[in-house]
C-alpha cells in the first residue's frame, strides 16, 4: 500500500478519533539515553509516579513461580484475584472487574457507558484518560473550572447535563496531588442524578495519611452509579504488570465485562496481584518512604525559593518561573519529571517521590539549573 493510500485510509477515520491528541507518557530512561549520550544507569526518572522501592516481594515471587504457566491462557475470569480483593475489602466478587491496569477499567466505563450524543463530566486539571475515554467513544467531553487547582464540586454538579452519562473523580487527583474531603464526596454523591456514573478513581488512596482514609466501598450499597477504580500501579508496585480493578453494583460490572477484552490480565499480573495485595508490610514501607521523601522535596524547593502545591499522592508539582527550559536542562542532566503544560498547568514541572538519593540528585541539578 502506498503513503497516499494510507494516508487515505487514515482520512477515513470518524473526526472525534483523529482529533485526539494522544496520552503522553513520562520519557522512558532508555529513550534519554540515546537522545543525550547518557549511561542509563547515571539517569534517574521520578516522571510517572512509580514506586521507589520497585515491586512488593511477595509479588515478584508470586509472578515468576507462575511463568511456567505461560503458554496458557489466563484464568479470563480472574476468580483467585477476584477472591483476594474480595475477602480483602469485603466486596462481593460480582462487584468486582479486572483490568488491564486501572486505565483499562476507565476505558470500559466510557465503551460501556457513553456514546456520540451523549457527554461526561471532569475536572481542569485532572487526569488525561478522562478526556481521551470520553473522546474515544465520540462523546462530549465537559471540563469544569478548577478550584484551587482540584475539584469544584459544585461546579461539577452545575455542569451535569440531560445528556451527561459519566462524571470523573480523581482523590487524589493526578496530576495536581489536591485532595477532597471524603465528606463533601458522599454529600456529592447524594446530589448525582442516578442515572450518572460516578467514577471515583482512587490510584493513589494507598498514599494517604490512615486518619485521611475511608472506606468508599461502604458506599456501594447506597450507590448503584458508583464505580470505585484502583490500581496495582502506584503503592505495590507492579505498574509494568498493568493490573487494576473497579468496584460497583453488579449490572454495571456486567456492562463493564460486555465490553472488557478477553484475557485482558496476564498470567504473571494476576499472580503478583493476588500476592501483593497481602503484602501489608511492603504497602507500610511504600507509605513511609513516600512520606519522607515528600518531607524531603517540600524542605528542598522551599530552600530554592520555589512554591508547590502540597500533595497526598506520591508526587509533588512544583512551581516555576520557566518550566520547559528547566525540564530541559534537568534531561540533559539526566534527571527525567514530567512537565504537565498538556494539563493546562505550563509553569509547572511534577515530580515523583523517590529513594532519598534519587530526591537528592533532582534537587542539586534543579539548584544548579536556576
Amino acid at each position: 500500500m502506498s503513503a497516499c493510500d494510507l494516508a487515505t485510509v487514515a482520512v477515513n477515520a470518524p473526526t472525534h478519533i483523529q482529533a485526539i491528541a494522544p496520552y503522553q507518557p513520562g520519557k522512558p530512561i532508555a529513550e534519554l539515553a540515546r537522545e543525550f549520550g547518557l549511561a542509563e544507569h547515571a539517569i534517574v526518572k521520578l516522571a510517572s509516579n512509580e514506586n521507589p522501592l520497585g515491586p512488593s516481594p511477595a509479588g515478584m515471587l508470586a509472578a515468576q513461580e507462575s511463568l511456567g504457566g505461560m503458554a496458557l491462557y489466563p484464568d479470563g475470569a480472574g476468580f483467585a484475584l477476584k477472591a483476594a480483593i474480595s475477602q480483602k475489602f469485603d466486596v462481593a466478587a460480582n462487584r468486582i472487574v479486572l483490568g488491564n491496569g486501572s486505565n483499562d477499567v476507565l476505558d470500559m466505563v466510557a465503551r460501556a457507558f457513553l456514546t456520540a450524543g451523549t457527554s461526561s463530566v471532569f475536572s481542569e486539571h485532572a487526569f488525561a484518560v478522562y478526556p481521551i475515554a470520553t473522546q474515544t467513544a465520540g462523546a462530549t467531553g465537559i471540563a469544569t473550572p478548577a478550584r484551587k487547582l482540584g475539584h469544584d464540586l459544585e461546579a461539577m454538579r452545575a455542569a451535569i447535563r440531560p445528556d451527561t452519562r459519566v462524571l470523573w473523580i480523581a482523590n487524589p487527583n493526578n496530576p495536581t496531588g489536591t485532595f477532597l474531603p471524603w465528606g463533601e464526596i458522599e454529600a456529592f454523591l447524594n446530589e448525582v442524578p442516578r442515572e450518572v456514573i460516578v467514577v471515583l478513581d482512587e490510584a493513589y488512596g494507598e498514599y494517604l495519611p490512615p486518619d485521611e482514609r475511608t472506606d468508599t466501598t461502604r458506599w456501594l450499597a447506597v450507590h448503584p452509579n458508583l464505580v470505585i477504580v484502583r490500581t496495582f500501579s502506584k503503592a505495590y508496585g507492579l505498574a509494568g504488570l498493568r493490573v487494576g480493578y473497579g468496584l460497583g453494583h453488579p449490572d454495571v460490572i456486567d456492562l463493564l465485562n460486555r465490553v472488557r477484552h478477553p484475557f485482558n490480565v496476564n498470567v504473571p499480573a494476576l499472580a503478583a496481584a493476588e500476592a501483593a495485595l497481602h503484602d501489608d508490610e511492603f504497602l507500610a514501607r511504600s507509605y513511609a518512604l513516600n512520606r519522607m521523601g515528600m518531607k524531603q522535596l517540600e524542605a528542598g524547593v522551599t530552600a530554592l525559593g520555589l512554591g508547590f502545591v502540597p500533595s497526598k499522592g506520591n508526587f509533588l508539582l512544583v512551581k516555576l518561573a520557566d518550566a520547559a527550559r528547566v525540564n530541559q536542562s534537568l534531561l540533559r542532566a539526566g534527571v527525567i519529571v514530567r512537565p504537565v503544560a498538556g494539563y493546562g498547568l505550563p509553569e509547572y514541572l511534577r515530580v515523583s517521590v523517590g529513594l532519598a538519593n534519587q530526591n537528592a540528585r533532582f534537587l542539586d541539578a534543579l539548584k544548579a539549573v536556576l
